[in-house]
């Protein structure tokens, strides 16, 4: 039988420095373009505002809680309004409605928070929103209590 002699280098020409060189070249190239295009700082030339004289009194807006409890309580300010199981609220509403009427001849927004414990349920949530559209008080925000 007659042996191949075959030559595992003849195939191969070895490690080419030339390829090499023109990936170096153009990452080169692409850094030496994309430092051109980096945008300078400038300072901006700008002035705090300073302090604001008045000539009388500023009022500032009293914010109104509507608590309202697991069990379905419901109190505005600390105050206890209805009984759980009214769902129309006749109380809420018509402190609701003075309160509205007093900020309008006042011309100040009523700005009311709703603190609702988390297991409280939904529709007293709900019956608490009928009673602040019945008063058409509408900067109404949404919290919920942290347990301690």
């Amino acid at each position: 039988m007659k042996r191949l002699d075959l030559n595992v280098n003849d195939g191969s020409v070895g490690f080419q420095i030339a390829p090499m060189i023109d990936v170096v070249f153009v990452i080169m190239l692409f850094f030496m373009v994309m430092a051109g295009a980096v945008k300078v700082e400038k300072e901006l030339n700008s002035q705090l505002p300073g302090v604001a004289e008045t000539s009388g009194s500023t009022d500032f807006v009293d914010e109104q809680l509507i608590t309202i409890t697991e069990a379905g309580e419901v109190s505005l300010n600390d105050e206890a309004m209805d009984t759980p199981d009214s769902h129309d609220l006749p109380q809420l509403k018509d402190t609701l409605l003075r309160l509205k009427q007093n900020a309008d001849a006042a011309k100040t927004p009523v700005i009311v928070t709703i603190i609702s414990e988390e297991m409280a349920k939904y529709s007293r949530t709900v019956d608490v929103l009928n009673a602040l559209a019945v008063a058409k008080i509408d900067s109404v925000s949404f919290t919920v209590t942290e347990e301690e």
